[in-house]
């Protein structure tokens, strides 16, 4: 196995990571990543192969647990009652009793509320000036769905918004001791905030998703209060991180590259979206746990190493697609890593393929004539890949 140096804050690597996972593929399935310390799996076959054997997985083995810094135990408060992170049994039954809530019926519900939101947000974009498509309309789709899923006012967005930020920022590369301490604070209010919302709608029920995940039950079992809030906070978190950054990825792409109005008929559209979540995903890692010795692709795993699932490399794998370096909406959907896999597979994604089906053709048929006002750059996220902002005009 190579060892392969590349710092994830590098700006020419935070710009473009796609060279690196090239030149890491062609070393072999696996790769020791020396800036993160673990093995790193780049290729499609053995990106795919780890997301579904259930000898790894996400929760941490018992005998390495510690209680973690007493300055970040609001944080860890939610992880531990995470979906994500959690393994049968415990992971059975909570993934099971949000399925229960979290319907494809109440997701497609969603629908006609945001259609009329994506045409109210392009009403109020200037027609005379440059203005940051990520801010008024990537952004706000995704948060403001979920605010309406949840059933919280929608002039809570601003504040969920921010408490997301703070919170996703843990888990980039570039994170900081301040990074910390305002993760910690933001999940200390948004415990407290949906403490609250929570204790209403048991006295108050609602049609919204809180309510249901009240209401679930699975073999005499619901989730806890911590359970539900961890639930919550994970679908606005996971929502804004990736939502957000796939619409705003995926029109850059469009724009730089030209696009065509077959891609966003009804026919064509689920088919750009495949391809925008395969070519520059906003999830490029998603990291594992060996539960035991475990020999593959001619490396021994021993229980408790950590290896990174190098998911967005897996998508442009060309020995798993013809062609994967370039963007092709027309294709058949056939490698797309980016929601992950197996137990894991994103709870969320038929939500995030709602919210782009729906506010890519409303925001090309409207703005037709959309360009790019300044070179598009990404933001020092590294695990996640998105803008930091997306400068458009319209004529």
């Amino acid at each position: 196995m190579k060892t392969l140096t590349q710092s994830p804050t590098d700006p020419d690597f935070v710009q473009d990571p796609y060279p690196f996972y090239d030149a890491a593929r062609a070393t072999g399935k696996l790769g020791y990543w020396q800036d993160y310390k673990m093995v790193a799996a780049f290729g499609h076959d053995a990106v795919h192969m780890l997301l579904r054997d259930r000898r790894f997985g996400r929760e941490i083995p018992a005998e390495m647990a510690t209680e973690g810094p007493a300055h970040l135990a609001p944080f860890l408060q939610v992880e531990a009652h995470s979906l994500l992170d959690a393994e049968p049994p415990r992971h059975t039954r909570l993934r099971k009793l949000v399925l229960r809530a979290f319907t494809s019926r109440e997701i497609k519900a969603l629908a006609p509320g945001l259609e009329t939101l994506c045409h109210d947000l392009i009403d109020a974009f200037p027609t005379d000036a440059p203005f940051d498509l990520l801010t008024a309309y990537c952004t706000q789709v995704p948060v403001i769905a979920i605010c309406r899923l949840l059933g919280v006012p929608e002039d809570m967005a601003p504040k969920l918004l921010d408490w997301s930020h703070k919170m996703v920022a843990m888990y980039q590369a570039s994170k900081t001791i301040e990074t910390e301490h305002a993760a910690a604070k933001a999940s200390e209010e948004f415990i407290a905030f949906l403490t609250d919302y929570v204790d209403e709608r048991r006295k108050t029920p609602g049609d919204d998703l809180i309510t249901r995940l009240i209401q679930a039950e699975e073999d005499g079992e619901s989730l806890s209060t911590d359970e539900l809030i961890g639930t919550c906070i994970l679908l606005l978190n996971a929502g804004h991180e990736a939502t957000v950054h796939s619409l705003g990825n995926g029109v850059k792409t469009m724009l730089e590259q030209g696009w065509s109005p077959e891609w966003l008929a009804p026919e064509g559209i689920s088919g750009l979206v495949e391809e925008i979540l395969r070519y520059d995903p906003p999830l490029h890692m998603f990291t594992r746990y060996a539960y035991e010795e475990v020999e593959m692709l001619g490396h021994t795993f021993q229980r408790g190493d950590l290896v990174a699932l190098m998911l967005a490399a897996a998508n442009r794998d060309p020995e798993a697609l013809a062609r994967a370096d370039q963007f092709d909406p027309t294709r058949p959907p056939k490698v797309n890593k980016s929601f992950g896999g197996g137990l894991h597979f994103c709870v969320g994604a038929p939500l995030a393929r709602l919210e782009m089906e729906i506010a890519l053709p409303i925001l090309f048929a409207r703005c037709p004539e959309l360009k790019l006002a300044e070179a598009p750059q990404y933001s020092n996220s590294y695990h996640f890949h998105g803008l930091t902002h997306l400068w458009v005009q319209q004529s």
